[in-house]
């Protein structure tokens, strides 16, 4: 059961981080990743679960923002495509340093617009974090931080990320 929820965390981890793009018909099927993964017995590794952070059931303690609309949108186009790319930028920023380990929107229309995890022990470090992002700033969006407990393996996803993504 702790396998299939793992599972299931990074699978949703996972297409919150990548636009799905529907594979060409002509595209090589993409290996069976979950039964290459699962190929060989998987045992407890003291070592790595320490490095990671992880607790006795492989999890830790990280903090949630779910980013808001926020009471300032009234920016012209240019300025508003300018602080997205700001914030893009800032998301890069967070995730080469370590702090932020998942970040997405949400693909339909909504008061929330995406989520971020962060790498953080404190919602207050997690705050100082997103104070950083210009469309905070700008009021275009807030942020509304949670603690959280999820899989000490979340961090790897942004080197796994970094594999995937072609720009």
């Amino acid at each position: 059961m702790k396998t299939l929820s793992f599972i299931s965390l990074f699978i949703l981890a996972l297409i919150s981080c990548f636009q799905y793009e529907k594979p060409k018909a002509d595209a090589t099927p993409a290996p069976d990743l979950y039964n290459l993964i699962n190929s060989s017995p998987i045992q407890y590794d003291s070592a790595f679960a320490a490095r990671l952070g992880a607790d006795t059931r492989g999890m830790k303690q990280y903090v949630m923002a779910l980013l808001k609309i926020g009471p300032n949108r009234s920016q012209d186009s240019i300025t508003a495509a300018k602080l997205q790319k700001a914030h893009l930028d800032n998301i890069v920023r967070m995730a080469n340093e370590g702090k932020l380990v998942i970040a997405g929107p949400f693909m339909d229309d909504w008061e929330v617009r995406g989520i971020y995890i962060f790498d953080v022990r404190t919602v207050e470090e997690a705050r100082a974090l997103t104070e950083t992002d210009p469309a905070i700033q700008a009021g275009r969006l807030v942020m509304d931080l949670h603690p959280w407990y999820g899989p000490a393996a979340l961090p790897l996803i942004t080197p796994l990320h970094k594999r995937l993504e072609k720009q």
